[in-house]
């Protein structure tokens, strides 16, 4: 996209509206703006995360799923515009894949805490969960 923001405000008024990347205006209650929201409280949580202490791999892991992330919300912006490629899909799976394969089958759910590093993935998790449900509701 290469587009930066150089104000966060544009003084035009809203009338509960906002612009989004193809010009259109539509609610700012609406499910395409809740899923952009989302998008971006996952992107910030990961960049709290991004500055624990982390193996190098899962820091990069995390900058990969930062800059899907913004493709995701640009993908929102302009409906109808495709900026997730599935290589970044597949780059995704296998990363998972990869974390997963030496660890033992879970039994039972995690009480959410411990470390703080720990904590900030819980948070990550359930933020990127309310993410997958409001994707399911944008209507296109």
């Amino acid at each position: 996209m290469g587009n930066r923001l150089t104000k966060i405000y544009t003084r035009t008024g809203d009338s509960g509206e906002t612009g989004l990347g193809d010009g259109s205006r539509i609610a700012k209650t609406a499910s395409r703006v809740e899923a952009m929201g989302n998008a971006d409280e996952l992107n910030s949580v990961l960049g709290i995360l991004v500055d624990e202490p982390l193996p190098e791999s899962i820091s990069e892991c995390l900058f990969n799923v930062q800059h899907t992330l913004f493709d995701i919300g640009g993908e929102l912006s302009i409906p109808g515009h495709n900026l997730v490629k599935p290589d970044q899909v597949v780059y995704l799976e296998h990363t998972l894949d990869q974390l997963n394969k030496d660890l033992p089958p879970l039994k039972d759910f995690i009480l959410p805490g411990g470390a703080r590093s720990a904590a900030v993935c819980h948070l990550a998790r359930s933020v990127c969960r309310r993410l997958e449900r409001s994707l399911f509701a944008v209507d296109d």
